[in-house]
């Protein structure tokens, strides 16, 4: 058994409709501003661990990511807001400075990077940018390893303020990190300090793939790296790969535990993390295409329809193997996850009394999976479009 079971449910019969995936969308976004507090901002979920103050303003589970992903949305021309959300977003990092006991953490989705990103990207300014780079600086050495905490998070910051820029410091401080990951990319995986445990993870959010994902994403990799990235990269996802005839599924770590497939742990995020990488080596396409199987047979999750462990998660991969392929097969399959992501949403809303304001974890993810299934655009909040 390459997955849980019981950590999955039926799938909707639901028919992929536009007009419905718009409709939860607007309902999702209008619930979000009619939900929003000046003083308290967003109020955290019963099914969100303790959020502490400083996590509530942060880009993962709190009001940075909230408002990013507000913005991208009516970018994208899905929703008209009622607001200007940029004194907002600019206000934030003043209050995750002022609340921080110590140096504030510099990471991109749990500190101040992603706090500063998204305050920039909605109103920037130049202190803005110094600040970024310290921060992007500081966490060189950071030895998480991965991309919630560690200096591959802060590298896609780098990479975001590269292109939205093109000032040359900007490469100057990916490559800085960068050459220290390549350093510590010793063994087929990264050996982390993780939360005070010695660890070595494979999935995207604190592991191997999340590395590769920081690594390959855009023009920085020299040409040298970048093909012996892609040859370790697949000799090792290849090596740990569980498989069964058609099917392909990944442990969280090399320590024994439970089995999950969730875009945080499990097929769905490798597949969605490797997918743009190598794109003619065919034997990583089956890899991939194995995973994509897995996440589809094991269905959506119980845990709701968000990103980070979520339908709307695992639905990202199927749009990645959609990009990758050009087969029509797999965006049918995103249509149907969207389906049924839009009616977790509603079923939690009705059994909680309340929408989970959350980009990672709740509905403004799922909005923004609907939207991509509505464009077949397989670009990963935050890590893809930033």
């Amino acid at each position: 058994m390459l997955f849980d079971p019981a950590s999955h449910e039926p799938l909707v019969d639901t028919p992929w409709s536009e007009s419905r995936a718009r409709a939860a969308i607007a309902a999702i976004v209008a619930d979000a501003e009619s939900a929003f507090d000046e003083q308290s901002l967003w109020p955290a979920h019963a099914l969100d661990d303790e959020v502490a103050s400083a996590e509530a303003l942060t880009l993962y589970i709190g009001a940075s990511g909230v408002i990013w992903a507000l913005d991208e949305l009516e970018r994208r021309g899905g929703v008209e807001l009622r607001r200007s959300w940029a004194p907002t977003a600019v206000a934030l990092h003043g209050r995750y400075v002022g609340g921080s006991t110590g140096d504030p953490t510099p990471s991109l989705f749990g500190g101040e990077s992603g706090i500063l990103l998204v305050a920039h990207r909605l109103a920037s300014e130049a202190w803005q940018e110094d600040r970024l780079l310290a921060c992007i600086r500081a966490n060189v050495a950071n030895p998480f390893w991965e991309l919630m905490w560690g200096s591959p998070g802060t590298m896609v910051a780098a990479q975001v303020m590269h292109d939205r820029t093109s000032a040359e410091r900007w490469a100057e401080a990916w490559r800085e990190s960068a050459d220290r990951l390549w350093q510590e990319w010793r063994d087929e995986l990264w050996v982390q300090n993780l939360y005070g445990r010695v660890v070595q993870v494979l999935g995207p959010v604190h592991g191997f793939v999340g590395n590769v994902y920081a690594l390959a994403r855009g023009e920085l990799l020299d040409e040298n790296r970048r093909a012996e990235l892609e040859r370790r990269a697949l000799a090792t996802v290849a090596k740990y790969a569980q498989r069964a005839v058609g099917f392909a599924q990944w442990p969280p770590s090399l320590k024994p535990g439970k089995i999950r497939t969730q875009w945080c742990h499990g097929a769905p995020g490798i597949v969605a993390s490797l997918a743009s990488i190598a794109p003619r080596d065919q034997q990583l396409t089956e890899l991939l295409l194995a995973g994509g199987e897995l996440t589809w047979r094991a269905g959506p999750l119980v845990k709701g329809p968000g990103l980070c462990h979520g339908t709307a998660g695992n639905g990202y991969a199927f749009l990645k193997l959609f990009e990758r392929t050009g087969n029509e097969l797999w965006l049918d399959r995103a249509h149907a996850f969207a389906m049924h992501a839009a009616e977790q949403v509603e079923r939690m809303r009705s059994t909680y009394g309340r929408g989970r304001y959350t980009l990672w974890t709740g509905d403004l993810g799922t909005a923004l999976y609907l939207r991509s299934c509505i464009e077949a655009d397989a670009a990963m909040p935050t890590l893809d479009r930033c």
